[in-house]
């Protein structure tokens, strides 16, 4: 089984891009969609051969999440049980035959730190989200985590010490989930390499590959058998980031 997940910064905006050449190209079994900054009638494209599933922000043009699979969820749930998460549409779960897969768009902690505290207890209800339905099955999750794990996951780690996205207090959560029993699937595969997921329209960032990895794949450790590649797919250019990709055992039971 094949999955990948993007933040499309715009999903109107990636379809005069190239999201349709990636839906081509990697074929993927599911696609997993933050930032999507729509409501679904808001665009008339298709995506013949997938079934949509969306969690739209209340607020028009900001966050949200989507999930295009090509296998039917045995159920799909939205949101994480609190309203000042969940009106901004930043989680969807489907539940399929051997897992959970969760989708989640991770609030920013902003320039200085303004949303850090808003930050901290999504990241908190979130793992207690997580640790329920891990009880029923294992969980893959993916998505903008918006943190850079390590000093090897950003170009400049150490001008960037105390900067959204790789303060300590964001970097402490994520070891936490790591530690509730998941693993970042490209570090499983890939422990030392140098790559990222998205970089700043600034300064040509992207073009001298000036980047964070803040996008995931975290698979529960029960499916560490199941795993047969992680991959970051940074030929694809609609978006700030980039899409991140999962791949399972195909067929049968994991």
């Amino acid at each position: 089984m094949k999955l990948v997940s993007w933040n499309v910064n715009g999903l109107r905006a990636c379809m005069g891009k190239d999201f349709m050449e990636m839906l081509g190209q990697e074929n993927p079994d599911a696609v997993c969609l933050q930032e999507t900054k729509m409501q679904r009638e808001q665009g008339n494209f298709q995506f013949p051969g997938y079934r949509e599933y969306w969690n739209s922000g209340q607020r028009k043009g900001y966050s949200g999440t989507a999930v295009f699979t090509k296998i039917e969820p045995l159920s799909v749930s939205y949101g994480i049980g609190v309203e000042a998460f969940d009106q901004e549409g930043r989680l969807i779960a489907a539940e399929y035959q051997d897992f959970i897969l969760v989708t989640i768009y991770t609030p920013n902690a902003q320039r200085e730190l303004e949303r850090l505290g808003f930050r901290m207890e999504f990241e908190d209800v979130l793992r207690g989200y997580l640790a329920k339905l891990r009880e029923k099955k294992p969980v893959v999750v993916c998505g903008d985590l918006n943190v850079a794990h390590r000093p090897i996951d950003l170009k400049n780690d150490k001008s960037n010490i105390g900067n959204a996205g790789y303060t300590y207090e964001e970097r402490g959560k994520f070891c936490q989930l790591l530690g509730s029993g998941f693993v970042d699937t490209f570090r499983y595969f890939y422990p030392e390499k140098e790559a990222y997921s998205w970089w700043s329209y600034r300064a040509n960032a992207r073009a001298n590959n000036v980047g964070w990895r803040i996008d995931y794949f975290l698979a529960d450790e029960r499916l560490k058998d199941a795993l047969t590649d992680a991959a970051i797919l940074d030929q694809y250019t609609g978006s700030d980031h980039c899409p991140v990709c999962l791949t399972l055992k195909e067929g049968g039971t994991l």
